[in-house]
């Protein structure tokens, strides 16, 4: 009997750390994948050719002729769509462990050490997936238009319609603060699940990478459309 108890428990500890080990995986494709989109976002400010010639070649000649014309863009998003519905489940799951198995005097105890993203950090992830959906509704498939008319093969023309407004400004600022919070925590938390925090240096050098990448995203995603609100770009 007590064989049989410590072999469920001994499952249940490998099932948690397969949940974790597939949740910093996926979460570093994300922030890959974060950055990759920064950088095309910032190409606003070379032009409307060139930001619609990015855009177009993102969506239909990257890796052509090795894959056929547009299948690359399909293929990304469902490794995308994948890794984040991993992220999420196991996140959901691993949540659900941990209000059963913590008691309410040591999640209060807990939480004295914990950084305001880590002590947040599944509340981040809900925000930045509602907020996502809203995104993608706006600029993916276009059935949210906030002072633009939906046209993919004007993609500049619907980034500056759209953060024009000062108050889709202010969402899409609120969007990417949460973002970069639930980034600066899950990048530490990734590494570190992959066993990179060996010790008290290693644990300076991933805060100092965590902060870094956080700080990066936030800036390189917040001055497109704040260039647009007052006026350089246009």
């Amino acid at each position: 009997m007590a064989s049989t108890s410590l072999s469920v428990h001994q499952e249940a500890i490998r099932s948690t750390v397969v949940k974790k080990v597939v949740m910093a995986l996926t979460g570093l494709v994300l922030i890959a994948f974060l950055l990759m989109h920064m950088f095309g976002n910032l190409k606003i400010f070379i032009g409307q050719s060139e930001y619609n010639h990015y855009a177009h070649w993102l969506k239909g000649d990257l890796l052509y002729p090795i894959l056929p014309q547009g299948w690359f863009i399909w293929i990304f998003r469902l490794v995308l769509l994948t890794c984040l519905v991993l992220h999420i489940y196991c996140m959901a799951v691993l949540w659900a462990a941990s209000l059963h198995g913590r008691g309410a005097r040591y999640v209060r105890t807990r939480r004295k050490e914990q950084t305001l993203s880590a002590r947040f950090m599944r509340w981040l992830g809900i925000l930045v997936g509602t907020l996502l959906l809203l995104h993608l509704l706006m600029f993916t498939v276009g059935w949210v238009t906030t002072g633009y008319t939906f046209n993919a093969e004007d993609p500049y023309s619907m980034f500056v319609g759209a953060f024009s407004q000062w108050w889709v400004v202010l969402i899409y600022a609120i969007f990417v603060g949460a973002v970069c919070m639930h980034v600066r925590h899950g990048f530490w938390s990734a590494f570190t699940t992959l066993g990179a925090n060996v010790g008290t240096g290693a644990r300076n050098v991933l805060n100092a990478l965590a902060y870094f990448v956080a700080a990066l995203l936030f800036v390189g995603f917040i001055l497109p459309p704040v260039a647009v609100l007052i006026g350089m770009v246009s």
